[in-house]
Parts: structure tokens; sequence; C-alpha cells
């Protein structure tokens, strides 16, 4: 893999910016107060379609080739990742096609639908995506587009740290939840080209500690298990991501179920936004180690607000 530049993050955020929100960075002084530092939240769940994930699927069709968008995207998602491949394609005038298990919440489906992405159904498991995918990049020419593992994704998905950075760029810590790797990835990119000796911190739980067993290991860890409300952190790290989070990321701090559902009520009724548990695990990991903070400034990203409002944990 080629050197990655501060120009690359540059480039990439020049390319999207048209397709992408600026969102807000919002604070509370309560939360502050709580924890001791200066919390500046990246409040992602306003991006277009709630999640950070719009920035890399952007970044990732931008940078291809006129005959490459002629024929498409490809992806295996059953969420954000889904909806943000097909609305970006949208916006550039590409076809998507979204691989999906038959297993995906309907509400889901209907989502990427509405953002016009083609759904083709297969069974729930990683082989059956992946054969469904490579079967459409086979017979219609797609290019494939993975959620996380994948250079221009990450790079993407970084521009949210970068303009954090921008308004703050005194922050001592940037934390972000960790899931296939790809945020956390481009956003330690960001904070070492943009921030003053910058630390990124992962927030991943308890239930599905993969990336933290893997940056003690050295090697991909996988999970045995996936029992955890974060449903959007169940991924494991790629052979793309792994390399620059060993780099570039301080350390990861694993959190139990229970301070994930505290983290977010705290975000839901002092702040009145609405976070999905995902994009409360970074939080809960500044809750739970909030002494090693005080009187610092720290970021944290907001990874999304796309919340199931019948399956609410309080």
């Amino acid at each position: 893999m080629k050197a990655i530049l501060k120009e690359d993050l540059a480039q990439c955020h020049q390319r999207i910016k048209d397709h992408i929100h600026r969102t807000p960075i919002l604070s509370s002084s309560l939360l502050n107060e709580i924890v001791g530092a200066s919390i500046y939240f990246k409040c992602e769940n306003f991006q277009r379609m709630g999640a950070f994930k719009m920035r890399g699927a952007a970044h990732a069709i931008s940078n291809l080739s006129e005959e490459q968008k002629s024929k498409g995207v490809v992806t295996h998602s059953s969420g954000n990742f889904a909806q943000a491949l097909s609305l970006a394609a949208r916006s550039l005038d590409v076809k998507a096609y979204i691989v999906m298990p038959d297993t995906a919440p309907q509400v889901k489906k209907e989502a990427v639908k509405g953002y016009g992405g083609n759904i083709i159904e297969c069974e729930s498991t990683i082989v059956a995506r992946e054969v469904a995918a490579e079967k459409i990049v086979n017979e219609v020419g797609a290019t494939f587009i993975h959620p996380s593992n994948d250079l221009d994704v990450i790079l993407g998905q970084g521009t949210a740290a970068v303009e954090l950075l921008q308004d703050h760029p005194d922050l001592d810590f940037l934390f972000t939840p960790v899931g296939g790797g790809g945020l956390i990835a481009g956003c330690a990119l960001a904070a070492h080209f943009y921030g003053n000796n910058c630390k990124t911190i992962g927030g991943e739980p308890l239930a599905c500690d993969d990336a933290y067993r893997s940056l003690k290991s050295g090697t991909i860890e996988t999970n045995d298990s996936t029992l955890t409300i974060a449903d959007g952190l169940k991924t494991q790290l790629g052979n793309v991501n792994f390399p620059i989070i060993q780099t570039y990321v301080d350390r990861i701090i694993r959190v139990e179920e229970s301070e994930i559902v505290e983290a977010m009520r705290l975000i839901w009724e002092r702040m009145k936004i609405i976070v999905e548990p995902s994009s409360a695990v970074a939080f809960a990991a500044l809750l739970k180690e909030k002494s090693s903070f005080k009187n610092k400034k720290v970021g944290i990203i907001i990874s999304g607000g796309n919340v199931d409002l019948g399956k609410l944990p309080f």
C-alpha cells in the first residue's frame, strides 16, 4: 500500500464536499462537568442518510473512472453502508447494487430502496454475501466497494475528524467507535495530520472486542459471539485498515452493555439528540476512564443516529 499523505485527506475532503453535510459540533456543559473535560461532539447523526458512512461511499464512487461509473457499484451490507452507497450513487448518477441478508429488517430494506439502491437478497452468512456480490461483479462489471476495508472509504470517513480538527485544532484526544475499522482508521490519520499531538482512542463493546484483541496480538482477531446492542460494530477489521490502526491508534477501551445504554441515555437526555447505540460506545469509553482525561480537550465522533425507535433500550 502506498504511503498516505495529508494531501490525500485534503483532496478527498474537497472531492466530496458537495455530496455531504458539514455536520455540527455540539457540546454540553453538564456532560463536561460529569467527565471533568471539555468535550466536542462531531454529530454525524446529522449527516445525509444519518451516519458518517455517506462520506466514504461518496469518496469511493467519486474516485472511479467514467467507465467504472457507467457499470455501477456493488457492496454487501445490512445497515448504514447499504443506505450510504445507495444515496451516494444516486447523487453521482451511478447505479448501486446492494447485497443484503434476507434477515435484514424491512425498515432498512425500504430505506435502501428509497435511496435508489437495487437490492439482491441472500442468506445471512458472510460467505453468501460475498458470493452474491462477486456474481454481480462478474455479470454486470460493477465495482465492488467494501464498507470499511477500502482506502478510499477510509479516507472519506476520516473527513469527519478533519472538519472537527479544523474547528478545534488543539484537541488532546479523539474518540471513535470501532467496528469494521474504517472510521477509526480514517480519523486516526486525520488526528495525525491535522492534530497537534492528538491521540486517537477507540471505544468497543466488550461483547465483541476483536479490535482490542487484534491490537494486543498483532494479528486480525475474530469474534465467536456478537451479542451487543451496538449492532453497527459487529464487523471485524480488515487488512487495509488494520495496519493504519496499528500505527496511529493509541489504544482501545472496552465497555459493558450497561455502560453503552447509560452513555446513550445521557446523550439523549442532556443533548436532546438521537444517537444509535454504536455511537454511544465512544462516549461510554470516555465515561469509563474519565479520570485519565481530566481537564483535557476531547473530540468524540457521534457516528450515526439510525435507531429503531420501537426497540429503544430505555
